[in-house]
């Protein structure tokens, strides 16, 4: 199921505040953003016990319970993970990946709170979530039946949302000062191919493992790491920004000039990623209109020409990499600085061309 209207993290608790507690709701959104932790954190701010049940480990008889005979007659007693005195919250995750007979089985405990002569207490919401099918992730297609029987919240990441819940959960200081400039870098959609992918999930796994080692942790391990959590591209950008952190190789050196460009062939992948950030810096700050321009985004437009004179110097190819258009061919940079830089470069401008 695809929706073109999604929340962020910080949208959602005041979304389910005013529908779990009526209706039940069903939370989409691809792998690893977050669903589960924020269900729980909901549940807790409301004072009530998150219970959990996972779809692809259910079978029609977990939730149905087995029967019993009571004067003489037969009932169904509900499993004790469900039949609970005190409202909690009931939170069923991967419900789209369970099979259909275990989906058919939620019906009734999904829209009449009840399993057999069990109903749950007043004050219980009942919240399911999953991922899609265009996720690449296990996902049943969900029967019209029970679509029609949850209210569906599509949940989008947000960097600025996981970085403010970062900045407190003792996340490693260098996926936080990474991500504080590579915010596009949290989240990257699921590849075709079963390969790690980047994710606020991914990026707290490698957090951990960093903590555990340490800072002195060595390049290889770093390598190891990052390529076992991260997109390939993120992988091979946080070891080069992990250089920089060493080396005292950031970009502010290079605009100030303290330093070069790094040349060594080993540092390559550096210079691919101070590249990067340079190009985010001057998107940032360079205003589409030069007139409106302030005198330090004009300063940084004069000394931006000098370093991809510089850089060009040291590989056509990075330079390239800073006035490259968008994927669809559209040019991110302001268009009176590129003008520039075609008058003041144009062996840049011509080999991009």
């Amino acid at each position: 199921m695809q929706a073109g209207i999604t929340v962020s993290a910080a949208e959602l608790p005041e979304v389910l505040l005013h529908v779990a507690v009526v209706r039940p709701v069903f939370l989409w959104g691809a792998p690893g953003i977050g669903k589960s932790s924020l269900v729980r954190a909901f549940a807790e701010s409301l004072g009530l016990e998150c219970v959990t049940l996972l779809g692809t480990q259910l079978a029609p008889e977990d939730l149905i319970g087995v029967p019993q005979i009571v004067d003489g007659r037969s009932r169904f007693a509900p499993p004790v993970a469900i039949a609970r005195d005190e409202p909690y919250c009931l939170f069923l995750d991967e419900l789209n990946a369970s099979s259909a007979e275990v989906q058919k089985a939620f019906y009734s405990l999904i829209l009449d709170r009840r399993i057999g002569e069990y109903e749950l207490p007043e004050g219980s919401v009942v919240i399911g979530a999953g991922n899609r099918a265009t996720d690449n992730a296990l996902a049943r297609p969900m029967a019209s039946a029970l679509v029609n029987r949850l209210v569906h919240i599509h949940l989008r990441a947000s960097a600025t949302d996981w970085l403010q819940w970062a900045g407190t959960a003792g996340i490693h200081p260098w996926v936080l000062d990474y991500l504080r400039n590579r915010p596009d870098h949290l989240w990257t959609a699921p590849p075709k191919t079963e390969e790690p992918f980047s994710t606020p999930r991914s990026w707290h796994m490698l957090s951990d493992a960093l903590h555990s080692y340490g800072d002195d942790v060595s390049d290889e391990t770093l390598r190891v790491l990052a390529f076992g959590t991260l997109s390939a591209a993120h992988a091979s950008a946080f070891r080069a920004y992990v250089k920089t952190v060493r080396h005292a190789f950031g970009l502010d050196a290079v605009l100030k000039g303290e330093t070069g460009w790094p040349s060594a062939p080993e540092d390559r992948d550096l210079l691919y990623f101070l590249a990067e950030t340079f190009r985010a810096r001057l998107i940032k700050e360079l205003s589409a209109d030069k007139a409106s321009a302030s005198p330090a985004a004009r300063q940084l437009a004069h000394r931006g020409k000098a370093l991809l004179v510089e850089l060009a110097e040291i590989s056509l190819e990075v330079a390239q990499v800073v006035i490259a258009a968008d994927d669809d061919g559209r040019p991110v940079l302001p268009t009176w600085f590129l003008v520039e830089v075609s008058r003041d470069l144009p062996r840049l401008v011509a080999a991009r061309a």
